[in-house]
């Protein structure tokens, strides 16, 4: 079992309070990214359920019991921290024992345990190495590993991908989503990558200021954002904030439109501009025209074969039933 309760749960420093009151339920068996800014309190929440940090008031329960004063080693959570943090002097055998070992596990335990971890990990063939001799992506397995023999209620990963290069954070993050389904262990994962949160997981945490913006799934944070800062933050690229007049003509103080909601055209639509950079990526091309009556430029995203060239006249025409409507305060008008 694995589930996790935070209740009116708060964190300051000093006289600074960085997270004000929160409340999250986290179920047994979900994967659940935790996402936002640099600065949003993800990585401070994480070690609050950890236990490397003491929370200010409120209170944490693991499984129904409350584990708000309950010392780390005790709390049956692993962590997986962004450094590898692996004994460079010990084998990869070793390195996936040392838990256990100072936990007291017994030998035929142990052997059990790292060889199923290895099996599941691909890394049977690496056991004798040293991490000197690993490439980045199977240190990073060996850390993983290192946490799944000690069997725990929940993996928590404080962004684990963030010091490999760009082909290998997207073989991990497959591997990463393969090992929850293979073990159905609860997982909590804090990035500021909303790819990574749009990919991975079952639930998203959205965090702005040691606020949750927004819990759901990928889709429902994509579709049906609270606010303007979940509409821009979550998608890649992020969703077009348009203020002024096309907003007001709608009732709006913001309209939000979706790159792939908009038509473009090179003959006519509702919004004349001028192309500026085009991103080509194969299948997609990302198009971002200026608009004069907009302050910023609009991005589209077009069909890899849709041929412009910077500084050609286009036009764009928006998905009405695709707009976005939020108020004043920046939330969603229904």
């Amino acid at each position: 079992m694995g589930s996790i309760t935070l209740n009116q749960v708060t964190k300051s420093f000093g006289e600074v309070q960085v997270i004000p009151p929160l409340d999250l339920e986290i179920n047994d068996g979900e994967f659940v990214v935790f996402v936002g800014p640099s600065g949003c309190g993800k990585s401070t929440l994480l070690r609050l359920i950890a236990g490397l940090e003491d929370v200010s008031s409120g209170m944490i329960a693991i499984d129904g019991n409350d584990a708000t004063q309950v010392p780390p080693a005790k709390r049956g959570l692993a962590m997986v921290f962004q450094s590898y943090a692996l004994y460079p002097h010990m084998s990869v055998r070793k390195n996936i024992a040392f838990p256990m070992k100072m936990a007291g596990v017994p030998q035929e335990e142990q052997e059990k345990r790292i060889t199923n971890a290895a099996k599941v990990l691909n890394l049977t063939d690496y056991l004798e190495r040293r991490p000197g001799q690993l490439s980045g992506g199977q240190r990073q397995r060996v850390a993983i590993g290192r946490a799944i023999v000690r069997e725990p209620a929940a993996f928590l990963f404080d962004e684990p991908l963030s010091n490999l290069d760009a082909a290998l954070r997207v073989n991990m993050r497959l591997e990463i989503s393969e090992l929850h389904n293979t073990l159905e262990t609860t997982m909590i994962y804090v990035t500021h990558d909303q790819v990574e949160a749009m990919t991975m997981a079952d639930k998203i945490v959205v965090l702005h200021a040691g606020v949750i913006e927004q819990v759901g799934s990928p889709l429902e944070l994509y579709n049906n954002p609270r606010n303007e800062f979940v509409a821009g933050f979550i998608g890649s690229p992020k969703m077009n904030l348009i203020k002024g007049e096309e907003a007001a003509k709608r009732n709006a103080a913001t309209i939000g439109i979706r790159p792939e909601h908009i038509g473009l055209s090179t003959t006519d639509g509702a919004w004349q501009g001028k192309v500026g950079v085009a991103e080509h990526l194969g299948s997609d091309t990302f198009i971002h025209v200026h608009v004069p009556e907009f302050t910023e430029p609009l991005t589209v995203r077009a069909s890899g074969e849709f041929s412009v060239r910077h500084g050609d006249t286009v036009y764009c025409t928006p998905d009405e039933s695709k707009l976005h409507k939020f108020d004043a305060k920046g939330l969603r008008m229904t």
